[in-house]
């Protein structure tokens, strides 16, 4: 019995001393490291790839329209690019019309309508409108000759809709890995994190799997301590209330996490009033000017950026050649990249929808178009 008790006592101690042991160790050292090469590539100046082949853009356009329906035209991120596609349009003749809307479904089946009663050309759904919802009314769309496009929506792993003509992806599994490799290095390989996510937009989906299996593989010790799931039409009522309490509750958050920047607007108000900012790291996606200047004033940490300009030229560029059976891309392929306190100045103080990323995709898509 005696021998039993003290090979049970080894065997515990045995585990103990493994647990504490350098390979334990090592795999939170090594998931830190790996953390930091992987954000390496995301603090470099992004460089512009052409999407295609050249082609006369002014011809293709001529004569064309093209309606912009956003999941919500309250968002300042998605107002931003469709602002900026009304002037890249112009400079090629492609008219660029919004479909306003408060982010309900009713709205968005009237814009569709709209556009198809008044011979639009093209329908782009951006970033956050599931053709599915509003099946109907874009098949009758397509049954009268409208193409009906997305942009910002698909992630690069999504099936695409029948009614859909063709999509311009946007990697969000990617961003979910650089927002786990962030609070990572953040946190020294220690990130306790409270998560705001729209699980009804469709690409939150693979940008939390993303997020999980990588926090997973980088910080052994992180977890995501909670998960505060708004509805996008809730944003404005939900989700202050929901990060202060997430915060008063549990004490050892240590990084927040809104996963669409626009979030951010209620986010660091609750913040604010939990009394915790400069004691939780805030990290974000989509590199909308006033969230940069959260960053320069303290309140966010990091943004992961894209050009909304650079976002616009290549949404114009990617509808054109599908509206004129040109071969399309299939991804927006712009860059991301990382905004912090050491660059966030180069977007402009206060910062700007398309500065900070250098300028060589205006002359490179212009080059494309035939008008410069």
């Amino acid at each position: 019995m005696q021998k039993r008790v003290l090979l049970a006592s080894v065997t515990a101690g045995a585990a103990l001393a493994l647990f504490a042991s350098p390979v334990f160790a090592d795999a939170a050292s090594d998931g830190l490291a790996l953390a930091k090469a992987n954000l390496a590539p995301y603090s470099a100046k992004p460089v512009f790839t052409a999407p295609g082949d050249p082609f006369d853009a002014k011809a293709c356009a001529a004569g064309k329209k093209m309606m912009s329906i956003p999941n919500n035209s309250g968002n300042p991120f998605l107002k931003g690019i469709i602002d900026r596609m009304k002037a890249a349009g112009a400079d090629v003749g492609l008219q660029v019309v919004e479909g306003q809307n408060q982010g309900t479904p009713a709205e968005w089946v009237q814009q569709v309508e709209l556009a198809t009663r008044d011979k639009y050309n093209i329908i782009d759904l951006i970033s956050g409108i599931d053709p599915g919802s509003i099946e109907p009314s874009l098949q009758a769309a397509k049954d009268a000759g409208v193409k009906v496009m997305t942009s910002h929506f698909y992630d690069p792993s999504f099936e695409q809709n029948k009614v859909v003509s063709s999509s311009l992806t946007i990697g969000f599994g990617e961003i979910g890995k650089i927002l786990a490799d962030w609070a990572t290095v953040a946190t020294d390989g220690n990130p306790q994190i409270a998560i705001i996510v729209s699980r009804d937009v469709p690409p939150t989906i693979p940008l939390i799997e993303n997020f999980q299996k990588e926090l997973a593989a980088v910080a052994p010790n992180g977890k995501i301590v909670q998960e505060i799931n708004v509805g996008v039409t809730e944003w404005g009522t939900k989700i202050q209330p929901g990060v202060q309490a997430a915060l008063q509750a549990n004490p050892d958050i240590n990084v927040v996490i809104p996963i669409y920047d626009s979030m951010s607007q209620f986010v660091v108000p609750a913040i604010r009033l939990a009394g915790k900012t400069g004691a939780v790291k805030v990290a974000t996606f989509n590199g909308t000017p006033f969230v940069l200047d959260y960053i320069q004033s303290g309140e966010v940490d990091m943004d992961i950026g894209e050009s909304l300009d650079w976002i616009a030229y290549a949404t114009i560029d990617g509808h054109l050649r599908d509206a004129c059976g040109l071969p399309t891309p299939t991804a927006l392929n712009v860059p991301f990249y990382i905004f912090d306190k050491a660059n966030a100045a180069e977007a402009g103080t206060p910062a700007a929808f398309d500065t900070g990323y250098g300028d060589a995709y205006k002359s490179g898509f212009r080059k494309l178009w035939g008008i410069e």
